[in-house]
């Protein structure tokens, strides 16, 4: 199984009054999303399935990832890749889909970062996730506790 791990792009301030959990990507979060996507589409990403935080600005960037990589399912939205999730969590509602070959995940900080480093079994890893940034692990078996394979990273500075 191919995982892409995508954080949401630059988003807006919050605001008072305004739940963080409505915070919009910004013109300048979406530009470099759809460049992160564009360079990983023409490496070959072509995801089976598109899971996604329920956050506005986490939903806005799986839209992105829809349209570049030319994904044609529904993209689900599940409540373990909020901010304060944890990788435990969310491998628990990726297992339920092990048939799929190749899953994104469109989510937060600090969580993005921690799930890296928890699908590498490597738990004192740090990983800096940029805004936008696309990370792609390969796990060989589905099993209780992961043990992926880092192949690459794409942030926006390489674009």
């Amino acid at each position: 199984m191919e995982l892409y791990l995508l954080r949401h792009g630059i988003a807006e301030d919050g605001r008072p009054g305004r739940p963080d959990a409505e915070r919009e990507l910004t013109a300048e979060g979406r530009e470099k999303t759809k460049a992160v996507l564009q360079m990983a589409a023409k490496s070959g990403v072509r995801p089976s399935l598109i899971l996604s935080s329920p956050y506005i600005r986490a939903r806005q960037t799986a839209a992105i990832a829809a349209a570049e990589l030319e994904y044609k399912g529904h993209v689900e939205l599940i409540e373990s890749l909020v901010p304060h999730g944890t990788p435990e969590r969310v491998w628990a509602d990726v297992r339920d889909y092990a048939e799929h070959e190749a899953i994104l995940l469109a989510g937060h900080e600090p969580l993005m970062s921690a799930m890296a480093a928890f699908f590498l079994n490597a738990p004192s890893l740090r990983v800096e996730m940029k805004k936008a940034a696309l990370i792609r692990i390969d796990l060989e078996v589905v099993r209780a506790i992961p043990h992926g394979t880092l192949r690459w990273m794409i942030t926006p500075g390489l674009t």
